[in-house]
């Protein structure tokens, strides 16, 4: 049952949008979001995303810039999404124009977001003439660094996980247990972003946590939120299990060494978890609707994490596993080093002493 709600609750991640919130999402009281009201009434919601259409004309024959131009702005006039393009504006040389483009709609909209790609395609045309095409503007920036950070999250979370794996392996002597903690982390970190889409993007919730709009999540927020999970609830996993191999080692009863492992180190984690997510959850009550989705993430994502996925689903998935979560296959045993983080490899020496003991005549 628990995996199965954490699998609903990661839904909303697959229409995960990121992007920068405008200003609509800032506090109703403030002048950010007054001035953002005031231009959508008078002027439109595309207002507040105006682009920029630099023209570079270095390459352009001086007697084709002024139809070239012209053609351009055509162009990009007839576009659906385009509420206007204003006259080109030249600088002193001549050797750069630019053109203001106002969108139909708002700077969080996914219609201003495919007009900007649409936009950029008339780069080819303005290519063949000699000069180059920019769409510019804080709306385009925006769009482009959360373009480049969802392109780069899978790869950074592949890294993660590999890494994680091959250290928990080394750490624990086994494949499985590590295996179980990187397919947990990963579900943390996908029912976070679930739930924080649900709220912020889709606009549940608006209310009892103030927030005026919705908007894509902060284009920065997954990395933030995948970067300080990952080393919390590692430390969360090499904590608890630890525990349990070093009392498997002991005793060789796995089912047993869960128990152990759990008792000893359960109040420890859910405390250090409890901390955390109170320190992450004092976020949700800023106005700034960044800081705000952050500490909601990582309130969520830490509260999950520790509770459903370490405290529950760890130990029924290392009781199942039994003594199949501490085997290593022939090949890997010999050629990693043993770490032996738990100390199982030294030499006992209370037994040295007590042999001593009992060699020493009494009397």
């Amino acid at each position: 049952m628990g995996v199965i709600a954490l699998l609903a609750l990661t839904l909303p991640a697959r229409n995960l949008r990121l992007g920068l919130p405008s200003y609509a999402s800032e506090p109703t009281a403030g002048t950010q979001h007054k001035s953002y009201d005031l231009l959508t009434k008078g002027f439109g919601p595309g207002f507040n995303a105006t682009l920029v259409a630099l023209v570079e004309t270095k390459g352009i024959p001086a007697g084709d810039i002024t139809a070239t131009v012209t053609d351009l702005r055509t162009s990009l006039a007839k576009d659906s999404d385009v509420a206007a393009v204003s006259q080109p504006v030249p600088n002193a040389d001549k050797s750069l124009l630019v053109m203001a483009v106002v969108p139909k709609t708002g700077p969080d909209d996914q219609a201003t977001t495919d007009m900007v790609s649409r936009l950029r395609d008339n780069a080819s045309a303005i290519a063949k003439a000699g000069g180059t095409l920019y769409i510019a503007g804080q709306t385009a920036a925006a769009i482009d660094v959360a373009h480049k950070l969802s392109g780069a999250l899978p790869g950074f979370v592949a890294i993660i996980v590999i890494l994680a794996l091959i250290l928990l392996t080394l750490a624990f002597r086994s494949l499985l247990a590590p295996l179980k903690a990187a397919v947990g982390f990963l579900l943390s970190v996908a029912t976070a972003l679930g739930t924080t889409v649900w709220v912020f993007q889709y606009g549940h919730l608006n209310g009892p946590l103030a927030i005026p709009s919705a908007a894509p999540v902060t284009s920065f927020l997954p990395v933030l939120l995948i970067g300080v999970l990952f080393g919390l609830a590692m430390g969360y996993e090499v904590f608890l299990v630890s525990r349990m191999r070093e009392h498997h080692e002991n005793s060789l009863d796995a089912q047993e060494a869960v128990v152990h492992g759990v008792a000893r180190s359960g109040r420890v984690v859910s405390a250090a978890a409890l901390i955390m997510a109170a320190v992450f959850a004092g976020f949700i009550f800023n106005e700034d609707p960044v800081i705000k989705s952050i500490g909601f993430a990582l309130a969520i994502g830490v509260f999950i994490d520790a509770f459903v996925v370490r405290m529950t689903l760890v130990p029924v998935a290392m009781a199942l596993l039994g003594r199949r979560a501490w085997s290593l296959p022939r090949r890997p045993d010999r050629t990693l080093p043993d770490v032996d983080i738990e100390g199982a490899n030294l030499p006992d020496r209370t037994a040295g002493k007590d042999a001593e003991r009992s060699a020493v005549p009494v009397g």
